[in-house]
């Protein structure tokens, strides 16, 4: 940037604003990338060991010391650990775990310099003319500290302030020109096409959202542009509210891929664009531990970042092969290169576990960075299951006991505490009147025992311990279990109304000659209900968008995502008309006692259908039993129809090559499981898809995991529902049900010139409340007979 684009930015004030830890970050990292396993302190263990230490200093010990300083346009913050002002001492804590000569030299230098930086602007705050810094180094282990200190002047302080300050201003410099071009074209932003039917409500109903910094659940048909028509809006109202980057979250790959491609349909405006995809599938080198000795690109990836974060940042649109293009044109890994970019990027798509996890980075980043941002969160419907996937834990006793017997001699005994517990556990729980045939029980327990926990917590630490001794072994199945092991004792913390802990004990043969019974077990901390979560999560954004073409009824989803009765809920009619879907009811049970009698008629169904009009069909059941039984009917009844047949553990490739069969020149009849891959996010316009038959409501099985589901959400949200006692049943069986049918069905019809039909199969459609979750645009017709 030259001297006068410099002076303008001064002259308007325009401050970049940049954390002490990201400031470090950028300028004093160097050498290799290592993501060896380094069981450090959890963030828990983190904050109380600052305690520990800050408890044992003088009362006029000051901690959590908010420091901020100016260098040219940079605004410079963070919060100092601990200052001592009798001893005129400043203090960084670090935990750790273990011994501290495995804190690799390149940690050790960007821990110095964080505490260099604070030491230079605490003395230019209290006009100190020296300080003592100490890096401090405590063990949550041991409880020791180790310290490291160093007597610095004000003015030597103020030189080490600048040179990092000064290392960082172009990009500050440059990030700001860009912050100022993105935005001011973001201002004039026009919508590129003439809005469709109900794409302007929405979009209004987003940018007034994100005006006044609230939630949005919007529900919006399927056709009229829902991710253009989120993604203008929010982006229209960045400049005005001051937001730093906007989250575009999926669920799965094709909605990540319509938000790719509507960015560059917005291309008025200079947007940096990110995609992230799973490390796995970015990884170059398949099998080789991400350090330095192990992968060429870990090998001095922080002396090559610099060049290729200027090269990302001038290429600007990141999709997985754009960012793998950098990255190699480099040597540095494209996955942590993308991690990265994450920073500079304006617009990120990803799945919903970059933010909603709890080790989510998007999330980190957020609340370490201060970033206002805002969140547009596609078919959002899905985010309730994938919610309480992220905050389930489930510990399996089998893997255990064939871990003991493969791991080092001085880790037996800790894993030895853990089965000797959970076998009294298993004792104490299962029943002594069970019967001769009966192999397993399934029970509910007020919460992980103590003792079991303590001894699981125990075999954390000495595998944490053992890993910290032995960096370079690689032992798969025990860092597995120590994964979900210690993500068990994390999310005990959590544990309150809206979770279960269950336990599945099994009765089979002997493990050992001392065990009589055979019995073994799964212990599970279920989550229900992801509401408290969630809520912290949207409540960390600026605004969010909760977008689907299924959100009905709201209040399943209120509660589900932890937001208050007065959120706004936004329902956008479709702009479809009833004659362009044929909808017929035929009343044939598709219960599970009489499925066996259906399978004929269903195939029968089928045959008619498409001989009368052949085309490209899908055919939709609750299993893969059911499925074949009817796909095996037709075959033997019609051999010559085009059947194709999803599998069981069909991997993405197939996935797609299944869908390619579905052309517009082709027929061919699908069968495919409702809810899965299929059912949802798959957009086969025009000819390429004209009937769906969706054999039953969709509901989830009933058995004892869902039924303590129906009676907690029963529990927890009958009460606020006046005289309805069957809440717990609609949240746990006939809301997502029925929500599996109308996405299936919704597959059909995608552009307003399309026209099919859809068979809904069961009985049950014509219930009163089954009905009332049906578009209401749809004309149903049942059939006679």
């Amino acid at each position: 940037m030259s001297n006068a684009q410099i002076s303008d930015a001064q002259m308007s004030n325009a401050l970049y604003t940049v954390a002490v830890r990201e400031l470090c970050a950028f300028t004093a990292k160097q050498g290799d990338l290592d993501m060896r396993f380094t069981p450090s302190p959890s963030a828990q263990e983190g904050m109380a060991g600052h305690q520990t230490v800050a408890a044992r200093r003088g009362p006029e010990y000051e901690t959590e010391l908010a420091l901020a300083a100016r260098y040219d346009c940079l605004q410079v913050r963070g919060r100092a650990d601990g200052y001592d002002p009798a001893l005129n001492q400043l203090e960084e804590i670090k935990t750790h775990r273990g011994d501290l000569r495995r804190v690799p030299e390149n940690h050790r230098q960007l821990h110095w310099a964080q505490l260099h930086l604070y030491g230079a602007m605490l003395c230019e705050a209290r006009n100190l003319a020296s300080v003592t810094l100490a890096l401090v180094y405590f063990d949550i282990t041991t409880q020791q500290e180790t310290v490291f200190q160093e007597h610095m002047t004000r003015t030597a302080l103020q030189a080490i302030f600048a040179h990092h300050c000064q290392r960082f201003l172009q990009w500050a410099q440059q990030e700001l020109a860009h912050r100022n071009h993105r935005d001011a074209a973001l201002r004039t932003l026009a919508f590129p096409y003439s809005f469709r039917s109900g794409q302007r409500d929405l979009a209004s109903a987003v940018y007034r959202t994100f005006q006044g910094t609230g939630v949005l659940l919007a529900q919006a048909p399927t056709g009229i542009g829902k991710t253009l028509g989120t993604l203008f809006p929010a982006l229209k109202a960045m400049p005005g509210q001051l937001t730093d980057k906007l989250f575009f979250l999926t669920a799965k790959t094709p909605g990540r891929q319509l938000a790719l491609d509507a960015v560059p349909v917005l291309g008025q405006a200079p947007l940096r664009t990110l995609e992230l995809v799973a490390r796995e599938k970015r990884c170059e080198h398949p099998g080789k531990a991400c350090h330095g000795d192990a992968c060429p690109l870990a090998s001095g990836f922080y002396d090559r970042l610099p060049a290729a974060r200027t090269d990302a940042a001038a290429v600007g649109f990141l999709d997985q092969a754009a960012l793998r293009a950098v990255a190699l044109r480099h040597s540095v890994c494209p996955y942590y290169l993308g991690v990265e970019m994450a920073r500079w990027c304006d617009v990120i798509v990803g799945d919903y576990n970059y933010y909603f996890d709890l080790s989510g980075f998007l999330m980190s980043m957020t609340q370490e960075n201060g970033w206002r941002v805002g969140l547009l969160v596609d078919e959002a419907h899905n985010l309730v299951d994938r919610a309480r996937d992220m905050y389930s834990v489930t510990l399996t006793q089998t893997a255990l006991t064939s871990l003991q017997q493969t791991v080092p001699a001085v880790l037996r005994r800790p894993l030895a505490a853990v089965l000797q517990h959970w076998e009294q556990l298993n004792s104490h729980h299962w029943q002594a009147d069970a019967t001769a045939d009966q192999d397993h029980q399934y029970l509910v327990l007020d919460g992980p025992p103590e003792d079991f926990l303590n001894a699981l917590r125990g075999a954390v630490s000495a595998i944490s311990e053992y890993r910290n001794a032995h960096p370079t072994q690689q032992h798969m199945a025990l860092l597995e279990f120590y994964f979900q092991a210690a993500h068990f004792c994390r999310m005990v913390e959590w544990l309150d109304q809206h979770f279960i802990t269950d336990l599945t004990v099994q009765r089979g043969a002997p493990l050992r000659l001392d065990d009589a019974i055979g019995l073994r077990s799964d212990i599970c901390l279920r989550n229900m209900v992801p509401a408290p979560l969630l809520q912290q999560r949207l409540a960390a954004a600026q605004a969010a968008i909760l977008f689907s073409a299924t959100l009905a009824p709201p209040r399943f989803y209120l509660d589900m995502f932890g937001l208050p009765p007065a959120t706004q809920c936004l329902d956008i009619g479709a702009p479809f008309k009833a004659d362009q879907l044929r909808v017929t009811l035929v009343p044939r049970s598709t219960r599970f006692r009489h499925r066996a009698r259906s399978v004929q008629p269903i195939a029968a169904l089928i045959a008619e259908q498409f001989q009368a009009q052949p085309g490209n069909y899908l055919a939709f059941f609750p299993s893969f039993d059911y499925l074949e039984q009817v796909h095996d009917a037709l075959r033997r009844t019609h051999s010559s129809l085009p059947l194709l047949v999803q599998s069981r553990g069909m991997s993405e490739p197939a996935r797609e090559a299944f869908l390619a069969r579905f052309t517009p020149d082709s027929t061919h009849i699908g069968f495919a499981v409702l809810g899965g891959a299929f059912g949802e996010g798959v957009d086969l316009p025009g000819t390429r898809l004209i009937g769906t038959f969706i054999a039953t409501l969709g509901m989830p099985q009933v058995n004892p995991v869902n039924e303590q589901m129906r009676i907690r959400l029963q529990q927890l949200f009958g009460a606020t529902d006046g005289a309805s006692d069957a809440i717990g049943y609609d949240y746990t069986y006939h809301y997502p049900g029925l929500r599996k049918v109308v996405q299936a069905a919704g597959r059909v019809i995608r552009t307003p010139q399309d026209t099919g039909v859809v068979y809904l199969i069961d009985d049950r459609f014509g219930h009163p409340k089954s009905r009332a979750l049906l578009p209401n645009w749809w004309h149903v017709d049942q059939q006679q007979g």
